[in-house]
């Protein structure tokens, strides 16, 4: 792996880290309610972007920039459990369980729609 892949891999990650702090602020300002959606919002259209992202068979390189890179820092599976967590020890027990059947539920049907996207993007 060559010195300018580590370099972008650290510029796209720092760029989809931003994006992913932007993203949830501005969700959770527009929705003040006790259920995560901002960590939803961002999670499930990473979901759809990884989704897209590999329907497109990118080079090895490419994956690790975009994938690897943007949406691994983009996305965030530790703040989603933390939250989770957080929701039960308050006994919300219902949105806690809530937070993770919808985050599955939508975070599957994001990459599959993702990956259909991507393969009509190459089959035109």
């Amino acid at each position: 792996m060559t010195a300018a892949v580590w370099a972008g891999v650290a510029l796209v990650g720092g760029t989809g880290s931003v994006l992913r702090f932007l993203v949830d602020r501005a969700v959770a300002r527009r929705i003040a309610r006790a259920f995560p959606f901002g960590t939803l919002a961002v999670n499930v259209s990473g979901a759809a972007v990884l989704g897209f992202l590999g329907g497109l068979a990118l080079s090895k390189d490419a994956a690790l920039l975009a994938g690897t890179g943007f949406v691994g820092a983009y996305t965030t599976f530790s703040t989603w459990m933390l939250e989770t967590h957080r929701l039960g020890e308050e006994r919300q027990t219902r949105t806690a369980l809530a937070n993770i059947v919808v985050s599955v539920a939508l975070g599957v049907a994001a990459a599959i729609l993702g990956e259909w996207v991507a393969q009509q993007f190459i089959s035109r």
